[in-house]
């Protein structure tokens, strides 16, 4: 159980914009060092300012959290300045939609680049940095956040290769918790799965790289953007809510946070078909209006 977290340090990669600038105020005014970790400079040097006005030690990094290179200076700077951490939120994100025959390698190679060679890079360069705190230290507490979506658990159709990268989130932090577990119990796991939250996600092509630039959008990319712009801009739970919730459940070691947890209905109906052998059951089981709309914009002419 984690209560105080002044004095200790976190690190939040997408910490410019949505969940990971919530967890960074948070942090800030709960006394944490902060290390903010951002694609993007402007909103990097906005963040910075924002968190040092407050009072926070800062450490801010340009970092593309899919490069492994800088990912590693990233972690030699944050033990040099302040040691292990003992939070670190693994939440850079991004999104692609449209069938999943229609993603060209170079989306692939973005989202999962960003959403989960991100986590990767996360757990592996950390990690060891807090066990060996913990080993040295019988007080230290740590914990580490890594943020996945609920289509990491329902696989809806029309976004194959975001639902692709944060299933592995999935199984990724469900194994790092019971890893964590064997070793030690001084460092625990949480895994965010965020439904629609108003964030910066739906604009996440301003930081795609050139080199994986998209292409011209296919007709069912065009209806799968349109159709994420509207039910993410629409969501009634903030990113700031979100990560209080984040925080709460660190401080009770609880492994599973869900912006939305009405939408579990629908993750039940897919654990179902799968224990029953059935096939798999629509993913907008609770709200059907959603598939059928989707299916008649896609077949029509």
């Amino acid at each position: 159980m984690i209560q105080d977290f002044k004095g200790t340090t976190a690190v939040l990669t997408g910490a410019g914009s949505g969940f990971g600038l919530e967890c960074a105020r948070i942090g800030a005014a709960r006394g944490m060092n902060l290390v903010l970790v951002d694609v993007q400079q402007d909103a990097l040097d906005r963040v910075h300012a924002e968190m040092e006005a407050a009072g926070a030690q800062v450490l801010a990094r340009k970092v593309d959290v899919a490069d492994a290179q800088q990912m590693e200076h990233l972690a030699k700077d944050v033990q040099q300045r302040f040691g292990a951490p003992h939070f670190v939120f693994n939440n850079a994100g991004v999104g692609a939609g449209g069938l999943v025959w229609e993603n060209t390698v170079a989306d692939w190679e973005w989202v999962l680049g960003v959403d989960l060679w991100g986590v990767i890079h996360g757990v592996r360069l950390f990690t060891p940095m807090m066990l060996q705190a913990a080993a040295r230290d019988p007080s230290y507490r740590g914990h580490i956040v890594n943020t996945a979506s609920m289509a990491g658990l329902l696989a809806p159709p029309n976004m194959g290769v975001y639902n692709a990268a944060k299933a592995a989130v999935v199984s990724l932090t469900e194994t790092l918790y019971q890893d964590l577990k064997l070793i030690t119990d001084q460092i625990g796991a949480s895994l965010l799965c965020p439904y629609f939250v108003p964030t910066g996600i739906t604009s996440s092509e301003r930081n795609r790289p050139g080199a994986l630039a998209a292409g011209e959008l296919t007709k069912s990319q065009l209806i799968g953007q349109a159709m994420s712009n509207k039910a993410v801009s629409s969501g009634k739970v903030t990113a700031a809510e979100v990560a209080q919730m984040v925080f709460e459940a660190i401080g009770a070691n609880q492994f599973y946070v869900f912006s939305h947890p009405k939408a579990l209905g629908n993750v039940k109906s897919r654990m179902e078909s799968i224990v029953s052998i059935s096939n798999p059951a629509d993913p907008f089981l609770e709200r059907p209006e959603i598939g059928a709309k989707l299916r008649e914009q896609l077949r029509a002419g």
